[in-house]
C-alpha cells in the first residue's frame, strides 16, 4: 500500500520529469524558430517560457524535502556518489536546476554568444537527462519486482516528453496572447511559429501515447506472469485499483490522442487560435492527470519482497 509520503514523491517525480522534458521540447523548437523567423522572434517566442520551467523544478525540490524524515540532513545524501542512484539523483537534480537557471539569466540579458548560450543549454538538457536516468535506477532493485524493470525508465522518460511537450504547448499559446496584445504585427510571425509547433508537438504527443499504449498491457502481463510478489503487483492494479487504471488510460488517450488529432488539424490553417488553444490547454490537463494517476498506481501497487 501507498504510504501519505509517498504523495510527494508523486509530485516530485511528475513535476522534475515535467521540467526536463519541457527544457528540451523548447530547446528545439527555438531551434527551428530560428531557421525560419530568425533569432529575435525565436526568442520572443521562448524567454518568457524559461522562468516557468524553472518554477516548476523549484516546486519539485520543495515538494520533494517534505518525504525526508529530516529535511536538514538531505545534503548529506549527496555524499554516496560512487554507489547510490539517490545521491546521483539529487546531484544531477540540482545540477540542472542550476545550470538551467544560469542559462536562463544568459538568455534573458543576451549575455555572450549564441554559441556559448548554446553550449549551456545542452549541458542543461544533458544533466536534466541523466537526472531522469538516474532517479528511474533508484526503483530498478531485485526486493522490488514491480520497479526492477525495463518499464521503469521507459515510463519516466515517456512521462518527461509527453508532459514536456504538452506543457510547451500550453505555454506557447499563453506566451502568443501575450504577444498579441502587446504588439499585433509580432504576433502574426508568433501566430505562425505557434501553429507550425503546436503540429509537431501534436505529432509527438500522438507517437509517446503510443509507447504508453503499448507499454501498459506489456507491463502488467509480465508482472502477472513473474514470481508471486509481482503477480500480486498485477493484481493489485487490475482488480483494487482496476478503476484508476482503465480512467488514466481513458485519459491519456483522449488528451494525447483524440485531442491530438484535433490540434494537428487546428494548426494547419490560421484563424483558428482561440480553439487551438483551447484544445492544447485541456489537451495538457488531461495528460497531467493522466501522469499523475499513472504515479500514483507505480507507488501504490508495488510489494516488497522481505522484510520491510
Amino acid at each position: 500500500m501507498m504510504n501519505v509520503r509517498d504523495f510527494a514523491l508523486v509530485a516530485f517525480t511528475i513535476l522534475s520529469q515535467m521540467a526536463v522534458g519541457s527544457m528540451i521540447v523548447l530547446g528545439i523548437v527555438h531551434f527551428f524558430a530560428i531557421r525560419k523567423a530568425g533569432m529575435q522572434e525565436a526568442d520572443r517566442l521562448s524567454d518568457q517560457i524559461l522562468p516557468a520551467i524553472g518554477i516548476v523544478l523549484g516546486a519539485a525540490l520543495v515538494v520533494s524535502l517534505t518525504h525526508l524524515g529530516s529535511p536538514l540532513n538531505a545534503p548529506l545524501a549527496i555524499l554516496k556518489l560512487s554507489t547510490s542512484w539517490l545521491s546521483r539523483e539529487i546531484l544531477f537534480t540540482v545540477s540542472f536546476f542550476v545550470v538551467g537557471a544560469i542559462f536562463s539569466f544568459m538568455q534573458w540579458r543576451s549575455l555572450s554568444s549564441f554559441a556559448v548560450r548554446n553550449l549551456v543549454a545542452w549541458i542543461a538538457a544533458i544533466l536534466g537527462l541523466m537526472q531522469v536516468f538516474s532517479m528511474s535506477h533508484i526503483y530498478m532493485i531485485s526486493t522490488e519486482p514491480a520497479w526492477n524493470s525495463i518499464a521503469t525508465p521507459i515510463s519516466f522518460f515517456t512521462t518527461a516528453f509527453l508532459l514536456g511537450s504538452l506543457a510547451i504547448g500550453t505555454a506557447m499559446v499563453l506566451n502568443y496572447n501575450i504577444n498579441r496584445r502587446k504588439d499585433q504585427k509580432c504576433a502574426e510571425v508568433q501566430c505562425g511559429l505557434l501553429r507550425d509547433s503546436l503540429r509537431w508537438i501534436s505529432i509527438a504527443a500522438i507517437v509517446l501515447l503510443g509507447v504508453e499504449v503499448v507499454l501498459a498491457p506489456l507491463y502488467v502481463t509480465s508482472l502477472a506472469a513473474g514470481a508471486t510478489t509481482a503477480a500480486e503487483s498485477a493484481s493489485l492494479m487490475l482488480n483494487q485499483y482496476g478503476l484508476i487504471f482503465a480512467f488514466r488510460l481513458v485519459l491519456v488517450f483522449i488528451g494525447a490522442g483524440i485531442l491530438g488529432i484535433f490540434i494537428y488539424r487546428n494548426a494547419l490553417s490560421p484563424g483558428r487560435e482561440k480553439i487551438l488553444g483551447n484544445l492544447t490547454y485541456s489537451a495538457f490537463a488531461l495528460v497531467f492527470i493522466a501522469e499523475l494517476m499513472g504515479r500514483f498506481l507505480f507507488y501504490a501497487t508495488h510489494i516488497r519482497l522481505g522484510l520491510f
